[in-house]
């Protein structure tokens, strides 16, 4: 892929969102934004509420608060598929710091940041627009920066207090998640290590995407992100204060307002792979508002790039539970995800048995 081929269709030849609003060009909502409704969109639950779990008590509460909490996020896995993580131990200072240096990224000249752009999936830093515009049918409102942070950490050098702030972050992320798969290990009467062990986590890849959604002139008609699952295992996500993440949960969008210095989490198309089924990847979107910048910074958790993905032996039963999902390389899936439009869960429908 050229450096320009990523950016051929953007509108105005502009190859950001970012870029496209502060042209001073832009009246309405071009064409090529216009996301298509469907029925889903109607439907609101505004007094649903995503679990919260305590993580404080997950890694010094007492066995029994332990245990409690275990149990919580099993059924926020089952049911959900999305929790809040409050107590985490990720200091507020590292998550300001990170927040204000993600937007330093975006405020970067077009100039800066295009050295980034274009790139092949797995190139160590990456900066882009909707999701691919090669196969997009519609444009989404969306700046990113995708940046591979382990088992070999990368961070582009501007700007350059990035790589510093992001590497802290990252490995603290990583740590929480690290964690939270011991609890769900557990809670599906696994050894506290099962994951960890089987996933080679140790190794594993760790994914910093972050998202700039700028202001949009008409936020009810385009789309930050489409309905999509997440490949990989666990995602920890935070956002600056301005909020635009629902989940989908019986058939409802269900606004996402985390509480103040929470992490929202969710399970993975990797993590319904391993148990079958059990604990499944959960949809979810992005919407826009017409006022302010909203900016999320997501860590994505998966198993190494060459490791072969199946449901886990001990979740399998030739009679009640056969295997549910062929095994793929976690490589070959995310390269499947990338090639074509971002639907639903239309990537795990590739290895469903």
């Amino acid at each position: 892929m050229t450096m320009n081929s990523q950016f051929i269709h953007s509108p105005f030849n502009m190859s950001c969102v970012k870029g496209l609003l502060e042209s001073g060009s832009l009246t309405s909502l071009p064409s090529e934004y216009a996301f298509p409704t469907s029925p889903d969109d109607i439907k609101f639950s505004q007094e649903e509420v995503i679990p919260t779990i305590d993580f404080s008590l997950l890694t010094s509460g007492t066995p029994h608060q332990r245990s409690k909490v275990v149990q919580d996020i099993g059924e926020a896995c089952c049911e959900w598929g999305f929790f809040m993580v409050i107590n985490h131990g990720v200091s507020e200072r590292l998550r300001d710091e990170m927040v204000k240096v993600c937007q330093s990224f975006f405020d970067l000249t077009e100039e800066e940041k295009r050295e980034y752009a274009g790139k092949q999936l797995l190139d160590p830093v990456r900066w882009g627009t909707s999701f691919n515009v090669n196969v997009d049918k519609t444009l989404f409102w969306r700046d990113y920066l995708k940046v591979h942070v382990h088992p070999h950490f990368h961070a582009p050098h501007l700007p350059t207090e990035f790589g510093d702030i992001s590497r802290e972050y990252c490995k603290r992320s990583q740590e929480v998640a690290s964690e939270l798969l011991r609890g769900i290990s557990e809670s599906l009467g696994l050894e506290a290590s099962y994951i960890h062990k089987t996933m080679e986590m140790e190794l594993g890849h760790q994914l910093l995407v972050v998202n700039c959604y700028p202001p949009c002139p008409q936020p009810e008609v385009a789309m930050g992100m489409p309905p999509h699952s997440d490949h990989g295992l666990l995602t920890l996500l935070m956002q600056n204060e301005i909020c635009g993440l629902q989940v989908l949960h019986h058939g409802n969008w269900v606004p996402v307002n985390p509480l103040p210095n929470a992490f929202l989490v969710n399970t993975g198309d990797h993590m319904e792979i391993v148990t079958n089924g059990k604990y499944r990847s959960v949809v979810h979107r992005a919407v826009l508002n017409n006022k302010a910048t909203r900016i999320s910074i997501a860590t994505g958790h998966g198993p190494p790039l060459d490791a072969t993905v199946s449901p886990a032996p001990e979740l399998i039963d030739s009679q009640s539970h056969p295997p549910a999902y062929r095994g793929i390389k976690y490589r070959e899936y995310m390269e499947l995800q990338q090639s074509k439009p971002l639907h639903g869960k239309t990537c795990l429908n590739h290895v469903r048995l």
